[in-house]
């Protein structure tokens, strides 16, 4: 069992504060994925968590048990570094098996443990081998297996998977989540790859500047992102995001843009937008297709757009288009090929818009 509380913990490097009072609670074998931009402290957070960086504020517990003082190697976690940092002189076994001989754990128990290991993660007939002998999935492998030997409460993984190639990538993707189903363990996980982080994670904790932006599922914050940064984080290709205001009489609403396209914003209850009032409207790639895919939606849902840009992507293609001076990105499924400065009818699924607040930047509808 490994339950991880983070409270009001903050960061500071002399004056500079980077981590912001924050608070995250992880329930024990969940699957934990820190995700956002680089510098926006989730390794730091990552570090703090394993002892490798002092805390200045706020306490970090396992268990119900304070850890802000003690060793990272009393903790009951391991960690997975993003360079693998495999010492090069030792072979796979002696690297798998360094904690273990350190903890002076018995000859017998340590074989046992990386043999099981390396049959685990297919490393069995590489045991004897160096690292510079080895490609970059084995080594990352390999790092994964020194962290498996221990049996630790709580897995930390720091961007492992960002220095392999992307076919590698999918792969190690698909190895770190069997390795969760294996083990049972909490995992906290650390990535700037949101997908990554949607693949991956029971819930993802979206970070910016040192403060938590929203937590939830993948798919909770795909559709219900909180604000503009977690809906253009989440999601690829991200959320389109335009600026407008609201246009409301007796009748409707509308989002008016500045380049005079003007959209109807559909009845929802409870909502309360004004007229006149700044917005930022986001739409995502697959609610906009060309009409002809999509017939169930109302005429003034329909707008002509021409294509600026094409990109084919074997099953589907990304569109870049412009309708009246606005700039959306697009998705058409299939094989179909569209050409530069074509025209098509766009259907818009304005039941799945959002709208966000000019100012805040939160999410009122």
């Amino acid at each position: 069992m490994a339950e991880l509380k983070i409270k009001d913990v903050i960061k500071k490097y002399g004056k500079t504060q980077v981590i912001h009072g924050v608070n995250l609670d992880i329930q024990d074998k969940e699957f934990i994925v820190l995700v956002g931009p680089s510098g926006c402290g989730k390794s730091t957070l990552l570090r703090m968590v394993a002892g490798l960086e002092e805390i200045s504020g706020g306490t970090i517990s396992i268990n119900g048990k304070v850890v802000n003082d003690i060793a990272p190697k009393d903790r009951g976690l391991a960690m997975v570094f993003q360079n693998y940092a495999l010492y090069p002189h030792m072979n796979v076994f002696e690297n798998m098996s360094f904690g273990l001989r350190i903890a002076k754990t018995p000859k017998e128990e340590i074989k046992r443990r990386v043999d099981e290991v390396a049959v685990i993660l297919g490393l069995e007939e590489l045991l004897f081998r160096k690292p510079h002998e080895l490609s970059g999935g084995q080594r990352q492998r390999v790092a994964m297996g020194r962290a498996m030997v221990r049996k630790p409460s709580i897995f930390l993984f720091d961007e492992p998977l960002s220095n392999l190639d992307a076919k590698l990538r999918i792969q190690m993707r698909a190895e770190i989540k069997m390795l969760h189903q294996r083990v049972d363990s909490t995992i906290i996980y650390v990535t700037h790859d949101q997908v990554e982080a949607m693949t991956l994670a029971d819930r993802i904790v979206v970070l910016k500047d040192g403060y938590i932006e929203q937590v939830g599922t993948p798919l909770e914050l795909f559709s219900t992102p909180i604000n503009t940064f977690v809906a253009g984080f989440i999601g690829t290709p991200p959320m389109n995001l335009v600026p407008g205001k609201i246009d409301k009489n007796q009748d409707a609403t509308f989002v008016q843009f500045v380049t005079g396209l003007k959209v109807p914003v559909p009845d929802k209850e409870g909502t309360n937008l004004l007229h006149g009032q700044d917005i930022v409207m986001g739409l995502r790639a697959e609610e906009i297709v060309p009409a002809d895919t999509r017939t169930a939606l109302p005429d003034d849902w329909i707008f002509k757009g021409k294509v600026m840009v094409s990109e084919p992507l074997g099953n589907e293609t990304q569109l870049h288009m412009d309708i009246m001076g606005v700039k959306l990105l697009s998705r058409s499924e299939g094989k179909r090929i569209f050409k530069p400065n074509e025209t098509l009818d766009l259907a818009m699924n304005f039941n799945e818009m959002h709208l966000f607040d000019a100012k805040t930047t939160r999410v009122i509808y």
